[in-house]
């Protein structure tokens, strides 16, 4: 896709790395990227890659503003409280960036919807904040054979990997599954939402940054990807350790 006058100057602090240039911000431009969740996570995710010029943006969120999300969910403001949270983000989105197309998917992602949902992007960033979601998320991806940037918060850590089975590891060996991670869903309660247990609003800013740096690094083809790392993230200490999936 050819760039616009505005739109090299908008993006010309891309286009002076050499690692991205003119091509690379193209294929930002070329680029969709379906979000699930506009919530702590997703805002920044979305704020970020909109801000980066992806050509096509997909929200996935059921949800509406509450006063409660404001605390770390940037994308939404206090005008906009009990709006769709994909209108919200739409809304912001386009007041970032008019130059990115935004499809808002008002619904929650099941086993019914999933596949197809994903088939129709490039990329997926998961911020959703439960296991079924994240691994309905996983397993349609995997069967699309589509690169997925996944992530999750919880009182004052964060995590974040790739997961692309479909391909291989300099080894040969393919790269692992969400169910190498997760090979069995965690026990009732060991896993208490932000609902039950709070968590600290930059926490989500942090992570969900580093989620759509990802995403961009996959797009791009540049660095060394997550696949097969897990990064977490102590924010308390700060520490961030990384284990090998």
């Amino acid at each position: 896709m050819r760039l616009t006058d505005d739109e090299l100057e908008r993006y010309s602090r891309h286009i002076l790395l050499k690692e991205v240039g003119g091509p690379g911000q193209q294929r930002l431009k070329s680029a969709q990227v379906l979000v699930i969740g506009a919530g702590g996570l997703g805002a920044p995710v979305l704020l970020y890659l909109a801000a980066a010029g992806i050509g096509t943006l997909g929200i996935v969120d059921d949800d509406t503003v509450s006063l409660s999300n404001l605390q770390r969910q940037i994308i939404h403001d206090t005008p906009g409280l009990g709006s769709a949270k994909t209108e919200s983000a739409a809304a912001a989105i386009r007041r970032l960036n008019p130059g990115v197309a935004v499809r808002s998917h008002r619904q929650r992602l099941t086993a019914d919807n999933a596949l197809a949902l994903v088939t129709d992007y490039h990329i997926v960033a998961d911020g959703s904040d439960n296991f079924e979601t994240r691994s309905l998320v996983a397993d349609a991806c995997e069967q699309a054979r589509i690169p997925l940037v996944s992530a999750a918060v919880g009182r004052f850590d964060g995590q974040i990997t790739t997961f692309k089975p479909h391909e291989r590891r300099p080894d040969g060996s393919p790269y692992p599954t969400y169910r190498s991670l997760y090979p069995e869903a965690p026990a009732p309660g060991s896993m208490p939402s932000c609902d039950e247990v709070g968590i600290i609003g930059a926490l989500t800013g942090i992570i969900g940054s580093m989620q759509a740096l990802e995403v961009i690094k996959e797009i791009l083809g540049i660095g060394d990807s997550l696949a097969g790392r897990l990064l977490m993230y102590d924010a308390l200490g700060p520490r961030i350790y990384e284990a090998r999936i």
